[in-house]
């Protein structure tokens, strides 16, 4: 809000906390009541924010502020879709897009990610690496889209090529056969914290296991997007190696 204490004492316009402005006549009383009088015009004048002095690429910080403004419209998306949102909150954010002039289609993993899906016609995932390469994966009867991006995004890293298969599938299918025959689970495919434990076994011996692993910290600060909503595992995953996902709010087959 404006606050009409500032402008009446300064003749300046500022803008400050609705509940600020409203509690400041209680305020003013009680420092008048101790001091007999109070130092401060304005709940303007009490304010304390540096936070502008932290600025120095303003073009960079509004990119910034858009994205997260798309990530919080899919986790509200996502959130409504599990029964745990409202249809208000996601209005909220949508007219709040509507208002920056952004969309979806500005973030380039959403894009990429659904031409993957497109093009493979199952669940995909995309990586914005922090030089701005995009890398995808789909859906296949071993990995999640996750796992599987997750793998690609560290080969490339790491100068592995494509085609080298980091977990031989002779390994993948005794986890798969526990996951179902023994732990009764009805999603056969590897999680990424099994890939990741696998991975972590083959670098032992294997020297492209190992050169993998160690991209993972090169990891932190991407960006990533999923045609379908990941398990809390691989949201977990995600968050422990400090990259940004967005997912569709469409549930796993």
């Amino acid at each position: 809000m404006i606050d009409p204490f500032h402008l009446e004492a300064y003749g300046k316009t500022a803008v400050n906390y609705n509940r600020d402005i409203e509690i400041f006549p209680v305020l003013n009383a009680i420092f008048e009541s101790i001091y007999g009088e109070n130092p401060y015009k304005s709940p303007t004048d009490m304010g304390v924010n540096m936070v502008g002095y932290c600025l120095s690429d303003d073009e960079v910080c509004c990119e910034a502020s858009k994205q997260e403004i798309i990530r919080r419209y899919y986790t509200a998306l996502c959130n409504l879709a599990k029964g745990k949102g409202s249809e208000n909150e996601v209005n909220k954010i949508a007219l709040l897009m509507k208002q920056a002039r952004i969309s979806t289609a500005d973030r380039k993993t959403t894009l990429a990610a659904k031409e993957r899906k497109e093009q493979e016609g199952a669940a995909a995932a995309a990586m914005e690496l922090q030089d701005g390469t995009i890398i995808t994966a789909h859906t296949s009867p071993l990995l999640g889209p996750s796992a599987a991006l997750i793998l690609n995004a560290t080969k490339h890293l790491a100068g592995i090529p494509h085609e080298v298969k980091l977990i031989p599938q002779a390994m993948i299918e005794p986890i798969q056969t526990t996951k179902v025959n023994y732990l009764h689970g009805k999603n056969p495919r590897l999680h990424t914290d099994e890939v990741l434990v696998a991975l972590s076994m083959l670098s032992l011996w294997d020297e492209n296991c190992k050169k993998a692993l160690e991209c993972l910290p090169q990891l932190k600060g991407c960006q990533v997007h999923s045609t379908v909503m990941l398990s809390e595992v691989d949201h977990k995953i995600f968050k422990k190696l400090e990259i940004g996902l967005t997912c569709d709010p469409v549930a796993k087959k």
